[in-house]
């Protein structure tokens, strides 16, 4: 048995949980209008650079839901199976969510996406990290990358 596997579980469970507390509230048109009049206020409470966002319409708010709907559902997924399989894909997942923060930024984003960014990066990071390591444990690969 992997001694890494029940770290591998762990670090994807607790990176599904915080994805379904962070999206959740996005997961209906009228929670995701409160949330995201929550980020225009912190823009503007914390004067921060970048474009505040502006008031989103009904096809706005369908999209933003339609992406808290998918990410809360696949939440759920990986806290039914935290597998490293799962874990695997949710790091990829990660990493293209980072890139398309990081391209909202360069064109002028609120500067409110940084927040999401780092908390983006280090789950990424975390999640990347043990599942590799696990990865590289199982392949023998561990004594050869030495």
């Amino acid at each position: 048995m992997n001694p890494d596997s029940s770290l591998s579980r762990r670090v994807v469970l607790a990176s599904a949980l915080y994805d379904l507390a962070v999206t959740l509230p996005f997961a209906t048109p009228w929670t995701a209008d409160a949330v995201l009049s929550g980020v225009r206020d912190v823009h503007h409470a914390l004067s921060l650079g970048g474009d505040p966002l502006p008031a989103f319409t009904p096809t706005h708010l369908f999209f933003v839901a339609l992406f808290g709907t998918i990410v809360s559902l696949w939440s759920v997924v990986r806290i039914l199976q935290p597998t490293a399989f799962h874990g695997a894909f949710d790091t990829v997942g990660r990493a293209l969510f980072s890139a398309w923060m990081l391209y909202a930024l360069s064109q002028g984003a609120t500067q409110v996406l940084v927040g999401f960014l780092v908390l983006e990066l280090a789950w990424m990071f975390a999640q990347g990290g043990v599942i590799l390591g696990t990865r590289r444990w199982r392949d023998g690969s561990l004594a050869t990358a030495r």
